[in-house]
């Protein structure tokens, strides 16, 4: 069975293939059928169409200069750059290819290879900085892998944009081993010859080697967040306690919910609700915290937690989903942030109460029953109290005392 990444099948004419795919994208632009193209590429013809892409023109410019760099430097894949050029300098420096990675977004982050080369891409845009997602440059390596979430070669005229059809490209995305969210891609451009099972296999197996250097610890860079019954959470990095002030806490509370990043206006609804300040309170809040924690813990667009960050409350819910409820229980502390009133706090806050609680009514086990109203928040819990005595044997002295406790509380709440 062939293979539906490739470009080229074996035994393929390079030449005569180009010609047939320039006359189906000419076919296509002109009416909007896709005859003689592989799946992939008139799928993503077609998602570029509706993107209104026009295939006479090249990648906008996004990021440049000081803001390009900040940006980069914070950015997870900057941490494995070095094993790039490790496994693709080589091919880079000679003379006809070129190494670009870009973000999840398909930003273009790090673009290398010789001068020569650099400049002839740098014609199409294709330089730091510059959107090559399908959105902004029509069907492309780096923007398709990254659409499909998959491995991928586009090979000269299947290129949506017509000034980029000279060149040939293989991308691979690449995940947070943590979080499994999107990254960015790896891509190798050339010339025609990279249409070969070599060149996908090399940019695949690069991804995949990223990932598994993202997965292991860096020294100095893990911290983990003690959030859950208290109202100012404590960071602990490197040994080095922490504590935040309530702001902070909510923010970095609300960025470990959301591994996948959040927007500034998703953390201004987070934490000041429909009637939220104006955005400069926000970012000044954001770049006090990551003045104090660091571009290597928090980064930007989006605004994120990067890998290596553990939380009290994350814990509990990995817990919830091992099944492990007596260890979730033992973990629990409290509520999380219990004197905030962000709305996106008071939300995650609800959801894990209402989790762990759910979890310990399920098991059944007089155990826990009986470690929840034994806490100051389970001690009122008057369903607790009915559960604790119905699954507690007559004969136990517990049992009289959390049946007169459910007599009292019924009578405190008027029941």
């Amino acid at each position: 069975m062939s293979n539906p990444w490739l470009a080229l099948q074996l035994g393929a004419d390079p030449a005569e293939r180009i010609g047939q795919i320039r006359r189906a994208h000419d076919a296509f632009i002109s009416g909007g059928t896709t005859a003689q193209v592989r799946s992939v590429v008139a799928e993503s013809w077609h998602r570029s169409a509706v993107a209104s892409v026009d295939p006479d023109t090249t990648a906008p410019t996004d990021l440049t200069d000081a803001e390009l760099a900040e940006y980069r430097s914070a950015h997870p894949l900057a941490r494995v750059l070095p094993l790039f050029r490790d496994l693709l300098g080589a091919i880079a420096d000679d003379g006809e290819h070129l190494m670009a990675v870009c973000d999840a977004r398909g930003r273009l982050l790090w673009v290398e290879g010789h001068t020569a080369v650099l400049r002839q891409a740098a014609a199409m845009n294709f330089v730091p900085g510059a959107r090559w997602d399908e959105t902004h440059a029509g069907t492309n390596a780096p923007g398709t892998a990254l659409a499909v979430d998959h491995s991928v070669q586009i090979f000269a005229t299947e290129h949506f944009s017509r000034p980029v059809q000279r060149w040939t490209c293989a991308a691979a995305p690449i995940h947070d081993p943590a979080s499994g969210r999107l990254l960015g891609a790896v891509d190798l451009t050339g010339g025609d010859h990279l249409a070969n099972p070599h060149s996908l296999a090399l940019v695949t197996a690069t991804a995949r080697a990223a990932e598994a250097l993202l997965a292991a610890p860096v020294p100095g860079r893990s911290a983990s967040l003690a959030a859950l019954g208290r109202d100012e959470a404590v960071l602990t990095v490197a040994g080095r306690r922490i504590r935040l002030g309530r702001r902070h806490s909510e923010l970095l509370a609300l960025l470990l919910c959301h591994p996948e990043g959040r927007t500034g206006e998703q953390l201004a609804l987070d934490l000041y609700g429909e009637d939220h300040q104006a955005p400069v309170t926000l970012r000044a809040e954001l770049s006090r915290l990551r003045r104090t924690l660091g571009p290597a813990l928090v980064g930007s667009r989006p605004y994120r937690v990067e890998p290596g960050v553990t939380a009290d409350f994350l814990t509990v819910t990995r817990l919830l989903d091992a099944g492990l409820v007596g260890e979730a229980l033992d973990a629990y502390a409290g509520p999380l942030l219990p004197g905030s009133d962000a709305p996106g706090v008071i939300r995650l806050r609800r959801t894990l109460d209402d989790r762990l609680r759910a979890a310990v009514f399920g098991s059944g086990d007089p155990a826990l029953l009986d470690t929840w109203v034994r806490t100051d928040w389970g001690g009122d819990d008057l369903q607790a109290w009915e559960a604790l005595t119905a699954v507690l044997p007559a004969s136990s002295p517990r049992r009289a005392l959390a049946a007169a406790r459910t007599r009292d509380l019924t009578r405190e709440y008027g029941l």
